[in-house]
């Protein structure tokens, strides 16, 4: 990655050909630098056996703003985003193998927030893409082009909202984007934190599930749920409030594995909290619920 945007992709394997000094095996005996030892084993270690004196062959290059550069789906597509400013927020979806953009393979989502939306490949083997707004999750995926097999495009999986009043900004004083008076203005920013928002987005392989963190500030104190979603089709199969409250300035982390949840707060002055939540089934309702187990500072 270079200052400038630019993206450079080099073959690992060509690199390792071309600039390997010496051949090693981890438990064998080598002899490095005038020393003898075994590769692997304390204090003789693993050497640094590749130096690169010389340009690899080039696979791939790409200009992107902040060198925001991801490969996945099927076949395989890169998403960028335009190297200038004023592109923020947009991204493209190309595809690897001759750099033609997917037809739809312009996101952008029409919102207005203090932070920016985020997309990346989908975890699962799927080759889907998810995009992340402040009031929306878009999943997409890549098709062929109906009589044109070599060209992709992209369309909309299934889309899960937040929970908003619809008519909730009408009666609220406009605000613009940065404060200040400008030509567009907005009744409210979409991530404005009286609004429920979302604000992690996290796939658990193993239940094949979306988990979906969505907060909403009440006068002074954030509350959070927790909203499992099913990974095939969208549907909202739970939502677990938790009990802890959240305050949007903090930096909040939640880890779900399996059975477990865990959210990781980060308050001033390097003081953490760890909230952990397991799933327990409750034979009589024949559901699962979500107990908190611990708290821990």
């Amino acid at each position: 990655m270079y200052s400038s945007g630019l993206v450079r992709l080099y073959s690992f394997q060509a690199i390792a050909e071309q600039f390997m000094q010496q051949k090693l095996d981890l438990g064998c005996a080598c002899r490095w630098g005038g020393t003898t030892g075994t590769v692997g084993e304390a204090p003789f270690g693993i050497p640094c056996n590749i130096k690169i004196t010389d340009t690899p062959p080039l696979l791939f290059e790409v200009s992107s703003l902040e060198n925001a550069f991801q490969i996945g789906g099927h076949p395989w597509h890169y998403i960028i985003t335009p190297n200038k400013k004023k592109q923020k927020g947009v991204f493209h979806i190309c595809a690897l193998k001759d750099n033609s953009l997917a037809k739809n393979g312009i996101q952008e989502m029409e919102c207005c927030s203090l932070e920016s939306d985020w997309i990346y490949f989908h975890p699962d083997a799927s080759g889907r893409i998810i995009h992340v707004g402040p009031n929306q999750v878009k999943v997409l995926k890549l098709n062929e082009v109906e009589n044109n097999s070599a060209q992709h495009q992209i369309s909309e999986d299934f889309v899960i909202l937040a929970n908003r009043e619809k008519n909730k900004s009408e009666n609220l004083p406009t605000v613009t984007a940065s404060g200040r008076v400008v030509k567009k203005k907005f009744n409210l920013l979409d991530d404005d934190p009286e609004q429920e928002t979302f604000k992690i987005v996290d796939y658990e392989d193993e239940l094949d599930l979306l988990s979906v963190v969505a907060v909403t500030q009440i006068d002074a104190e954030g509350k959070a749920h927790l909203d499992f979603h099913c990974n095939e089709y969208g549907t909202l199969l739970k939502s677990i409030p938790l009990v802890e409250s959240w305050d949007v300035t903090y930096s909040h982390e939640v880890y779900f594995d399996r059975d477990l949840v865990l959210h990781i707060e980060q308050k001033p002055s390097r003081i953490f909290s760890c909230y952990v939540y397991q799933m327990v089934c409750d034979p009589g309702e024949e559901e699962e619920t979500i107990n908190r187990s611990c708290e821990k500072e």
